[in-house]
């Protein structure tokens, strides 16, 4: 897929990305694990990779621009407004990768361009 519009990112996540990040992985790990995980996403440093590897790692489903969430940030990339950076978290057992944070933002970034680098925090 061709790029057609640069996609502009932040250095790092918005404090917000942190609690939704615990509000979901909550979901799957126990309070003790998700607090761990969240200490540890807040120190680790930024890396990339590309939209289409973290969608084949994570094995979920891309959503479509009549998702509300993605439309906005879909509409954020059109404007040339930062996207914050994903958060990740490997989850071994199950040989997959759990976005934390930020699938929406991927869903609107791999609609752009499936070989965008994008930056993460994963742990």
């Amino acid at each position: 897929m061709a790029k057609s519009t640069e996609i502009r990112w932040l250095r790092s996540p918005e404090a917000h990305d942190y609690p939704a990040a615990a509000s979901y992985l909550g979901l799957l790990y126990d309070q003790r694990t998700v607090a761990n995980l969240v200490v540890k996403l807040k120190r680790t440093r930024v890396s990339a990779f590309k939209s289409k590897d973290i969608f084949r790692a994570s094995a979920l489903s891309l959503l479509g621009v009549s998702n509300s969430h993605v439309r906005k940030d879909s509409a954020r990339i059109a404007a040339q407004k930062p996207l914050s950076p994903l958060l990740l978290v490997r989850d071994r057992e199950n040989g997959r990768v759990v976005i934390a944070d930020g699938y929406h933002r991927l869903c609107a970034v791999y609609a752009v361009d499936e070989d965008a680098v994008i930056p993460c925090k994963i742990v």
